[in-house]
């Protein structure tokens, strides 16, 4: 089988049905929350200007913005009760999985994760961070003139960039992210999202469709979960087969 789809990209082809459920105006709203709480400036606080944008980018109300941010970074009478926290374990064939989720109920939420990972056969709990490297990650959609998009991804200071059919993924230092994304947009090119996340060191790939079926389900139960914001997954499934499943 030729061509390969990692998780990130798996989830783009998902779309609609991710919109729907993993990028609530809910979920939106609490990562503004818990952003705010480093300050409610977002020219002075990146964290929360990345989680505004996010917020824009699903249509959130500007007035339930603004009421995350008053509420996350203590100018609402009424305190912020929500809190980040991250998990990680291995999901069907051995895949790896780093969970962030903003919960107000830190023991009911581990609690149902857990029975996920155990739900599906996964090991809830085992290492896999030094799987993965933390970085900055720009999705820019393919250009035309392909030539001039590498040259200013290079000179836009970004570690290095991957082609990824539609759209190009460029991977940044974290505190270097904003800085490539303003170079890259004032020469003209269109960045579709700008997100601090985990990028996998290496790739499990996963080449029988009964255990690809299962990786994608538990996957996709994760997302479902209300307190869960982010999933980062090694996972990696040939093009043919994610048609077949898809």
């Amino acid at each position: 089988m030729s061509g390969h789809s990692k998780w990130s990209t798996i989830k783009r082809k998902k779309g609609a049905k991710d919109a729907k459920r993993g990028a609530s105006f809910s979920k939106a709203a609490r990562l503004i929350e818990v952003a705010a709480k480093g300050g409610p400036d977002p020219d002075l606080n990146f964290k929360l200007k990345l989680a505004i944008a996010k917020a824009k980018e699903l249509n959130v109300p500007n007035n339930n913005i603004d009421k995350a941010i008053k509420k996350g970074s203590g100018q609402d009478k009424e305190a912020s009760s929500i809190e980040e926290i991250t998990y990680e374990g291995l999901g069907p064939a051995n895949v790896g999985v780093i969970i962030e989720a903003v919960t107000d109920n830190k023991n009911r939420t581990v609690s149902e994760i857990r029975h996920i990972f155990s739900k599906n056969g996964g090991n809830f709990g085992t290492s896999v961070a030094w799987q993965f490297e933390s970085l900055g990650i720009l999705q820019i959609p393919k250009s035309n003139d392909k030539e001039a998009l590498e040259l200013a991804i290079i000179d836009s200071g970004a570690i290095d960039f991957e082609d990824l059919g539609d759209y190009i993924e460029v991977h940044t230092k974290p505190k270097e992210l904003d800085k490539v994304k303003t170079s890259l947009e004032q020469v003209g090119f269109k960045v579709e999202s700008a997100v601090l996340g985990m990028v996998p060191k290496n790739k499990t790939t996963i080449t029988d469709k009964s255990l690809a079926k299962k990786a994608l389900n538990f996957l996709d139960v994760l997302e479902e979960h209300e307190d869960v914001s982010e999933i980062y997954s090694n996972l990696d499934i040939p093009e043919e087969l994610l048609s077949e499943i898809s």
